[in-house]
């Protein structure tokens, strides 16, 4: 699979990675042997950047991870956690000795010395612009607890701030064929910036699979279920913030433009491959429950060029169908 350099981290990635929330919860039960399964056919598929949090199942994700990576006969792959999500989110948490808590405790769970990658895990918006959250950022890299640290963020003002700093490493934001504001400005920033974009929640929380119908339901522990109305977290986490029923009835005009694609690919791998052939991307993190889904992703990372038709199709799509649901929200 094709790798690029994780912005000013200068490690090689694969353009497709691996999100790891689902093996934590919140998208329903995983067993211990499923994720490890999953995982390794992630690795063997090619994919070497992997994406978790120490909230992720109160750092099972992290856990698993872990153990993972301490078995498995490789050493290209980086792993990217996140933290802030531990205790209310307020600026005045957002300080040395708590990063220093956290990254402690995610050092245990993943079993590592240095953390490659750490990522503010969606703090409240003024901490992208506090002096001392930056200072205390770079202290952990001075000190060798972490490689290099980025930022997870909800909206596009919130990654421009980051980029603006000169230890911002990375930028994960969520970008995809639903939601496309980040093409206008964050991208080419990151672009000029040398900084990583990661795109998060590429799948629009699966409705670009497009094997969804209006009557499909979720399990009680599934934030598709839970979350919709946004009174867990950023209601953008799920569905990217478009309402079901209508990212239901737009997914089947995105798998209609995938079925007349000149080369064989699944609505899902299709919609992952538009993140990942938009310029400034340098890698794309779905989740997966089974190895077979796993694989199927990291093959999205293969494909051909779609081509400036399908691309144009698909923006046409989200003019008209989602942009005024979303645009201006994030």
């Amino acid at each position: 699979m094709e790798e690029r350099v994780l912005g000013r981290t200068e490690r090689p990635v694969s353009v497709i990675g691996l999100g790891t929330w689902q093996l934590g919860g919140d998208w329903g039960n995983v067993s211990e042997s499923d994720a490890l399964a999953l995982l390794e056919a992630s690795a063997e598929a090619g994919v070497t950047f992997f994406d978790t949090a120490d909230v992720y199942g109160d750092g099972r994700s992290e856990q698993l991870l872990g153990r993972f990576v301490a078995e498995y006969p490789y050493s290209g792959i980086t792993v990217a956690t996140k933290m802030g999500r531990r205790m209310d989110q307020v600026p005045e948490n957002y300080t040395l000795a708590n990063f220093r808590d956290w990254t402690d405790r995610s050092r245990r769970n993943l079993g590592m010395d240095r953390l490659d990658l750490v990522q503010l895990h969606c703090p409240p918006t003024p901490v992208y612009s506090r002096d001392e959250v930056y200072d205390a950022l770079d202290t952990l890299v001075a000190d060798g607890v972490i490689g290099r640290y980025g930022v997870s963020v909800e909206t596009c003002d919130e990654a421009l701030t980051a980029i603006s700093r000169r230890g911002t490493a990375t930028v994960q934001i969520i970008l995809n064929a639903f939601r496309h504001k980040p093409l206008e400005y964050v991208l080419p920033a990151a672009r000029e910036a040398g900084v990583g974009i990661i795109a998060r929640v590429p799948l629009a929380s699966g409705l670009l699979s497009g094997k969804y119908t209006a009557d499909t339901t979720f399990d009680p522990s599934d934030h598709r279920t839970y979350n919709r109305d946004g009174s867990a977290f950023d209601v953008g986490e799920t569905f990217s913030g478009v309402d079901f029923e209508t990212g239901v009835q737009a997914a089947v005009e995105f798998s209609g433009l995938v079925a007349a694609l000149p080369f064989e690919a699944t609505p899902a791998q299709a919609a992952l491959a538009w993140i990942a052939q938009q310029d400034g991307v340098t890698t794309v993190i779905p989740g997966a429950r089974s190895p077979e889904q796993a694989r199927l992703n990291a093959a999205a990372g293969e494909l051909p060029p779609l081509g400036p038709e399908f691309m144009a199709a698909v923006t046409e799509l989200y003019d008209r169908s989602i942009r005024l649901m979303v645009h201006d929200r994030w």
